[in-house]
């Protein structure tokens, strides 16, 4: 036959499209249709998704110098966003009824303007953060952005946990991956102020392993008409596992996250210590001794003992808090529409339940790349985050693309007692009042808190 002849075949560019899971008998929603006409048609979550939210689709292309899941996630920590994003809100401090504090900080801050009726996003943030994170307002700026601005012109509320984003520390108690009162009272608050909106729920990575396990807790009681999780945690155990089982995991993420929830607790040690023989006080100033310490390290010196109320609090051990508070337990239980974005190299999120429990209303997404929380990709002149568009797409099909008779509620109904607590029937433990009200400037992060965790 001769010599054969060597040709070098052209290169071919690999595509890595998101893995997108639906349930087999995905959930039949009430959509409005898009024909200009009145009226509804039910249609599946998948054929929304897939005609409404076609960037969930799209293959997510990391930025050459940021091309595996460590370098998405350092940048997220290490990067300067202080040019972009830029939010003010107008903070509520809420006292509720253990007498501990939560700061929700509201969006736009003037809002004469938004209708009355206007979706609002009530944002849960990671684990040491707040409303001043970058993840948090790459997604805000552009929801509350007014509609001719091209905006969605909906309002924003970010649930500032306790201690966090200079919210005070006023009872013995901080906040948990597990515990989810805070989210309730705060939920109550806000469908008080403004019962015509729908409250459609946005988690990031500690933040949405509370918003899955309120949602699979209260079942069809939820006042959020739907969820978008990023990077949720799900299985604490075992992703604790993973990090403790990794040199980087260890040494780098545990530890981070190790020291900025020991920073935290740091800055509210004087709280704790007005009775010594407390038993969180104890905890206080064992967690703040320590040398270094991992999140689990910290965990089981404080989070297990002063991270919820009784009587699940304190656990044994830290182990026996992460079995109980992980989410992914909670997905058969959800019956709102739920989205969940993980990236296959997270460092910190190893394991995510892509089976999404069969359950119809909820969407499983895993990419390829992104990080933890990062999905950086080059933007015109920036560096920009691919989850943008398609929350953003996933907030106004949730926001304004359901019937009003997808907005039926059977939560709890809402009263204000002779000492002026807001409170739900049948649940007497559960009860808030607003304190004050203040302007904050949030595009800068907490001094000694690293972002993006």
């Amino acid at each position: 036959m001769g010599a054969l002849l060597s040709v070098q075949a052209p290169a071919i560019t690999q595509t890595h499209l998101p893995t997108v899971h639906f349930a087999e008998k995905p959930a039949l929603l009430p959509a409005k249709k898009q024909t200009g006409t009145d009226g509804a048609e039910l249609l599946s979550l998948r054929e929304l998704l897939e005609t409404r939210c076609p960037s969930l689709f799209t293959e997510f292309k990391p930025l050459w110098w940021l091309f595996n899941g460590h370098l998405q996630t350092i940048y997220c920590v290490l990067g300067d966003f202080s040019n972009r994003d830029h939010m003010t809100y107008r903070r509520t401090y809420l006292r509720v009824a253990d007498g501990g504090t939560l700061g929700l900080d509201f969006a736009p801050v003037d809002q004469s303007s938004v209708r009355e009726d206007a979706p609002i996003v009530v944002v849960q943030h990671g684990l040491t953060g707040g409303s001043y994170e970058p993840y948090v307002r790459a997604v805000l700026s552009h929801a509350c952005a007014p509609v001719e601005k091209g905006g969605l012109g909906y309002r924003a509320v970010v649930i500032n946990f306790r201690g966090c984003a200079g919210v005070p520390l006023t009872s013995y108690r901080l906040y948990s991956a597990g515990h989810t009162d805070d989210t309730r009272n705060a939920l109550a608050y806000i469908h008080h102020q403004f019962p015509k909106a729908r409250l459609l729920g946005l988690g990031f990575s500690l933040g949405s392993n509370v918003l899955t396990r309120y949602l699979g807790e209260e079942g069809a009681q939820t006042r959020l008409q739907s969820v978008c999780a990023l990077a949720c945690p799900w299985d604490l155990k075992a992703n604790n596992d993973g990090l403790l089982n990794s040199f980087l995991g260890k040494h780098i993420y545990s530890k981070g996250m190790g020291g900025n929830l020991q920073n935290l607790l740091k800055k509210h040690i004087d709280s704790l210590s007005g009775d010594p023989a407390h038993h969180v006080a104890i905890a206080a100033k064992t967690a703040v001794g320590l040398s270094n310490p991992t999140l689990a390290d910290f965990d089981q010196e404080f989070t297990r003992i002063a991270g919820g109320p009784p009587p699940h609090f304190p656990f044994p051990s830290s182990e026996e808090y992460y079995v109980w508070g992980s989410s992914d337990k909670m997905i058969p239980d959800i019956t709102v529409p739920f989205l969940s974005l993980n990236a296959e190299d997270d460092p910190v999120v190893r394991h995510v339940p892509m089976h999404g429990g069969e359950n119809g209303s909820v969407v499983m997404v895993l990419t390829k790349r992104g990080g933890h929380l990062g999905w950086f990709q080059a933007g015109n002149g920036f560096v920009d985050r691919w989850t943008t568009r398609p929350i953003l797409e996933w907030l106004k099909l949730m926001g304004d693309g359901l019937a009003p008779s997808a907005d039926s509620s059977k939560a709890p109904k809402l009263f204000v007692d002779e000492e002026g607590w807001l409170r739900e029937e049948g649940r007497p433990h559960l009860g808030c009042k607003e304190l004050s009200e203040t302007i904050v400037e949030g595009n800068s992060g907490e001094a000694g808190i690293l972002q993006g965790l």
